[in-house]
């Protein structure tokens, strides 16, 4: 009969097989993050279904990057995903109103409840609000999951659900759209402003991930394993360094046109414990390099770190103010920022200092 340690020693082997060390091992892991996302669909109608009706819907992105068969029955196929729909239930009939594309972030992850305090305040303002659940996202098997091209289609997968709301969604206006996004979706922000810049009038990246190389350096090998998966680029950043740098926004900025790319905000943190702050700085130097007029905020250690905008704090609340303020200069809500007020809100870490 086995002993407590060695039930102990045979379930740490079972847990690292099935989820720790790749989901494509893991059949149990994509079921439980099935069973998680259905039950926080029902989540977001009980956060935010008394202001927005909610919706599901699936799109497409281009093909996918994989054609191992390119004769193959489907090959070429675009990929097909899901999202999240958010339309204030306060707008009129026959109005036209701003849209705010929501890429969330993650290596792995999906668009939770988690952000309802983002939406319910876009909401509050007058803006119809587009999650997009691109290729890599989990919740939705291991097809989709395998299917990650980080800092790659991935953000047309965001510019393709960009489109189908314009196409679909008579009351959204095409001259008012914007685009922001914390860490993962923060990359998708900047590089669907490069490539696509005539498609949004404001943009905001916070803690963005923008220089894949440099992150190679300073994660952990559980970390690079996502990356260097054979269902994704499949090597190290050693052993093909100008992938890695091609995904990388740091290095893929270009010239500034002022004629075409939007007004565009940057945040970061100075103890980011996920998104390096040099990260971010090198994207700022970037953009200067590139003769960007762009609006940045370098933020002192904050409550929060990695997430110190997102929080339900006064100060967090100040900082999305400010963020709000920023993009309603051109996208113009009919609404009133409802986190106005905690603008200016102290920073608790320095005010304990």
């Amino acid at each position: 009969m086995l002993n407590d340690e060695e039930i102990e020693k045979i379930a740490e082997k079972v847990l690292k097989k099935l989820v720790i060390n790749g989901m494509e091992f893991a059949p149990l892991a994509h079921m439980h993050a099935a069973t998680q996302m259905m039950v926080d669909d029902i989540l977001w109608y009980h956060k935010v279904g008394h202001i927005a009706y909610i919706d599901k819907v699936k799109l497409t992105g281009p093909p996918s990057q994989y054609q191992p068969e390119p004769t193959a029955q489907g090959a070429g196929n675009r990929v097909t995903f899901p999202a999240y729909t958010f339309v204030p239930k306060s707008g009129e009939e026959g109005v036209k109103y701003p849209l705010i594309v929501l890429p969330h972030g993650g290596v792995h992850a999906n668009f939770n409840s988690m952000g309802a305090n983002v939406v319910k305040e876009l909401v509050a303002q007058g803006y119809i609000v587009m999650a997009p659940e691109y290729r890599g996202s989990t919740g939705y098997g291991k097809q989709l999951y395998e299917l990650i091209d980080y800092g790659g289609l991935e953000s047309e997968d965001t510019y393709a659900a960009r489109n189908f709301m314009v196409a679909n969604y008579e009351n959204v206006d095409p001259d008012r759209i914007g685009i922001m996004g914390w860490s993962h979706g923060g990359m998708h922000t900047l590089f669907n402003i490069f490539n696509h810049p005539e498609a949004y009038q404001a943009a905001h990246a916070s803690v963005p991930v923008s220089d894949i190389i440099a992150r190679m350096g300073y994660k952990s090998q559980d970390y690079r394993n996502l990356f260097e998966a054979p269902y994704h680029i499949g090597k190290s950043g050693n052993d093909n360094y100008a992938e890695y740098k091609r995904r990388s926004p740091a290095w893929n900025v270009p010239e500034y046109d002022s004629k075409t790319h939007p007004p565009l905000l940057v945040h970061t943190t100075e103890n980011d414990q996920d998104v390096n702050a040099l990260e971010v700085e090198h994207i700022i130097k970037s953009l200067k390099a590139k003769n960007w007029e762009f609006e940045y905020k370098v933020y002192p250690p904050t409550p929060g770190a990695h997430g110190f905008s997102r929080l339900d704090t006064r100060f967090s609340k100040g900082v999305r103010g400010e963020i709000y303020e920023f993009l309603a200069k051109e996208l113009k809500p009919p609404g009133e920022n409802p986190v106005k007020k905690f603008i200016g809100t102290p920073n608790p870490i320095e005010t304990d200092q």
